[in-house]
């Protein structure tokens, strides 16, 4: 890798959102359930292939967490990027279906590879992140809607996690039956409302064109994921299904019973998709890295992304309220010469309801509907949390003075302000927020203090 010009970031739109992203591969594992008829089994983790670029640093470092965390903080060091607030997330299969001696061990070594020190326990581990030089700011765990229930979100809230991604893949009982799922819609529905309830930030993994959809299949489905309350996703990775080598699908293909979307077919999709997403949504992903020599049928482009967001920027720029088209790091990188961001900010508040809670989704934007902040507050049962807090903009070092819009501005603070407002009006007299280790002591600054399970920042509110 060539090495950046001093004050160069190499390839800034890894951090444009506000942090660090790493991502940290198990070991190879079947899932319980079996495999689903679109999944690949190559003897690497499920789901992926041994030519994944995830896969060949995992592998290469035997998946060792801590080695995995060493490698990519010397990789994003190296681009000039800060990694003062690291995203973890965790890939590789269903975690949460690995033995639970191995996830603790797994999560501890991530934290002591963030923390460039080996602790004897999970929790010094964590104690000793709140003042590490990276920390770890949010925390993703990856897992199947039927791994979720009140023993393994017990589990994941003493790892620290904040974020759930789920694979969904689509709304309908009859495809899961069909392409081996091992769950239904049922399980997609607790799942979200049990992690709402708990704080959690929410993501589907959505797949388009499975064998029995078509595309006015697909657009009634993301329809249905926006309009009924049991759904409502905070996030989404869009995949469209493809047909890898190692997946039992491939007889299906050769025997001329299923055909995946073309290029053309699955971008007219997205592009209608994009149209309906609400502000409170952000499509993190579209299209996953498959390597070529392991596709038999389906898209080749991995950055389709970049052709959908153009269509979109030149035809419906103004329609489009997802998160990520709107973010300010992005907005600022695409500026065309001349042009300027207009500054004066103002506060947005979205009330919906979903799964059985009232949700506050608050933004500060400005005239262009550019986001700079979020805050997602939940109040369900008489109680409040705060489900994510997140000003966006190029990530910036703790404590660093912002030269320009976007972090370390006071957003923050600012959207707390109101959420606390939101809480007292609704007469919840506490106030919880689920906080990534590294982020413990900016609660406790603004008269936060962690819960007497040490898993939520806490405030009472009068």
């Amino acid at each position: 890798m060539k090495i950046p010009d001093k004050g160069e970031i190499r390839k800034p739109s890894k951090t444009l959102a506000g942090v660090t992203p790493i991502a940290v591969m198990c070991k190879p594992r079947k899932c319980k359930h079996g495999t689903c008829l679109y999944c690949p089994s190559l003897n690497v983790p499920q789901s992926y292939t041994p030519k994944s670029p995830p896969v060949l640093s995992a592998n290469l470092l035997k998946y060792n967490p801590y080695e995995q965390i060493k490698s990519r903080l010397k990789a994003f060091k190296l681009m000039n990027h800060p990694t003062q607030k690291i995203e973890l997330i965790i890939m590789g299969g269903n975690f949460l279906e690995y033995p639970i001696k191995y996830q603790y061990n797994f999560i501890k070594r991530c934290y002591d590879g963030l923390n460039e020190k080996t602790s004897k326990t999970l929790e010094q581990a964590k104690k000793l992140n709140e003042k590490a030089s990276h920390r770890c700011v949010a925390l993703c765990i990856e897992t199947r809607p039927d791994s979720i229930n009140e023993k393994t979100i017990k589990r994941i809230l003493e790892f620290g996690c904040t974020r759930v991604e789920l694979g969904v893949q689509c709304l309908d009982d009859k495809i899961y039956k069909f392409v081996n799922r091992g769950h239904g819609v049922k399980e997609v529905v607790e799942a979200t409302r049990r992690l709402r309830n708990n704080g959690f930030k929410v993501g589907y993994h959505m797949m388009l064109g499975l064998p029995g959809s078509n595309p006015k299949k697909d657009l009634e489905m993301f329809k249905k994921l926006f309009r009924d309350e049991r759904f409502k996703p905070d996030q989404l990775k869009i995949y469209p299904c493809q047909v890898i080598k190692g997946a039992d699908l491939v007889g299906l293909h050769e025997k001329g019973k299923y055909k995946p979307y073309s290029k053309e077919q699955v971008q007219k999709l997205i592009i209608k998709i994009m149209k309906i997403i609400p502000n409170y949504c952000r499509v993190m992903r579209i299209m996953r890295e498959i390597p070529p020599d392991y596709l038999v049928a389906g898209i080749i482009r991995i950055d389709l992304r970049r052709d959908i967001d153009a269509e979109l920027k030149r035809k419906v720029k103004d329609r489009i309220k997802e998160i990520r088209f709107r973010e300010i790091g992005f907005a600022i990188r695409d500026l065309r010469k001349g042009e300027k961001i207009n500054n004066k900010l103002g506060l947005k508040i979205t009330k919906y309801k979903a799964s059985r809670g009232e949700e506050y989704f608050l933004e500060i934007v400005n005239k262009d509907n550019i986001l700079f902040g979020l805050c997602r507050l939940r109040i369900f049962n008489s109680a409040g949390v705060v489900r994510e807090l997140h000003v966006y903009g190029q990530a910036l070092k703790i404590g660093e003075k912002s030269k320009r819009l976007g972090q370390h501005r006071g957003l923050g603070k600012q959207l707390l302000n109101e959420v606390e407002k939101i809480v007292k009006g609704a007469g919840v007299g506490e106030l919880k927020v689920i906080s990534g280790v590294g982020v413990r002591n900016y609660y406790r600054k603004l008269g936060y203090g962690l819960d007497d399970e040490g898993v939520y920042m806490v405030k009472r509110i009068s």
